[in-house]
């Protein structure tokens, strides 16, 4: 079900709590959140539909992929500076992001994966974690 994007700077500066089985319901709801934003969106978290939970949704080049508990374990050391947007807030803002990351997560039967992603695909997949632990572009 689709659910409105939070606004409130201070709610999303606050971290999240890890994800249990029981929190299924809002990686969907995350996902359709997306696809019903697609047009001006392509990540989003948890805490942008006002549930502080580590979940993750990001648009891939084949379709969007929940990340329940997501956590960078490596990166690559070369880093650029962008800009980036947000639904959650207004405008542009420059922020820094490695050009490579690899993620540790779990999916919706919360199985254990890893994934290396680059380009774009790891700079949203950055720009949500950052969500997850209070941070603000």
């Amino acid at each position: 079900m689709e659910r409105k994007i939070i606004r409130d700077v201070l709610f999303l500066m606050q971290k999240s709590s890890p994800a249990k089985a029981e929190d299924i319901k809002t990686g969907d709801n995350l996902k359709d959140t997306l696809i019903a934003n697609s047009e001006h969106c392509v990540g989003l978290a948890a805490n942008m539909i006002g549930v502080r939970k580590n979940i993750i949704v990001v648009q891939t080049p084949l379709a969007p992929i929940v990340m329940y508990n997501p956590k960078i374990i490596s990166h690559s050391e070369k880093s650029y500076e962008t800009e980036e947007g947000c639904l959650s807030l207004d405008g542009v803002r420059k922020t820094m992001r490695w050009e490579e990351v690899e993620v540790e997560y779990q999916d919706r039967t919360m199985k254990k994966h890893k994934g290396r992603y680059s380009g774009f695909t790891a700079q949203i997949i950055q720009h949500e974690i950052d969500h997850c632990n209070g941070i603000i572009i």
